[in-house]
């Protein structure tokens, strides 16, 4: 069996990076994705938003905390990590007393999009960087 979920959002706040004792890095951050449409009925304009919590490991982890800050786009691709305990998303409870549902994902790889001047992290041909987890495994074996 096998899941992808390609995610492409703005970053709702800092990325907070931590270290294992193992030393191996950690990343999180949350990424919003909106839909918006046209309600037939009404006519009104409707937009929903789903969040979305983005873990990051090892080197990648470190560039995500380099590179990425709250507003900024990024392009994720990783699997969906269901709660353990109840094996769906993550249930919590709203300060306001209504509940929510918090996706979590892995990622496997990420590309920066765009940034505060649209044009970060970009190369000379204005392709974005893409950072994905082989990558940065083969980039770790370089004996250099």
């Amino acid at each position: 069996m096998y899941q992808r979920l390609t995610i492409i959002g703005n970053l709702g706040r800092d990325p907070e990076m931590r270290y294992l004792p193992d030393g191996t890095a950690v990343t999180n951050f949350s990424v919003a994705t909106s839909r918006r449409w046209n309600d037939r009925q009404t006519g009104e304009r409707q937009e929903e938003t789903t969040w979305f919590r983005i873990s990051t490991w090892g080197r990648q982890a470190e560039l995500a905390n380099e590179y990425l800050a709250k507003g900024r786009r990024v392009l994720i691709e990783g699997r969906l990590q269901a709660d353990p305990d109840s094996g769906s998303p993550r249930l919590w409870t709203r300060q306001d007393g209504t509940v929510a549902a918090s996706f979590e994902v892995r990622a496997l790889n990420m590309q920066f999009l765009g940034g505060p001047a649209e044009n970060g992290n970009r190369d000379a041909d204005g392709v974005a960087a893409e950072v994905s987890s082989e990558e940065i495994a083969e980039a770790d074996e370089i004996p250099f």
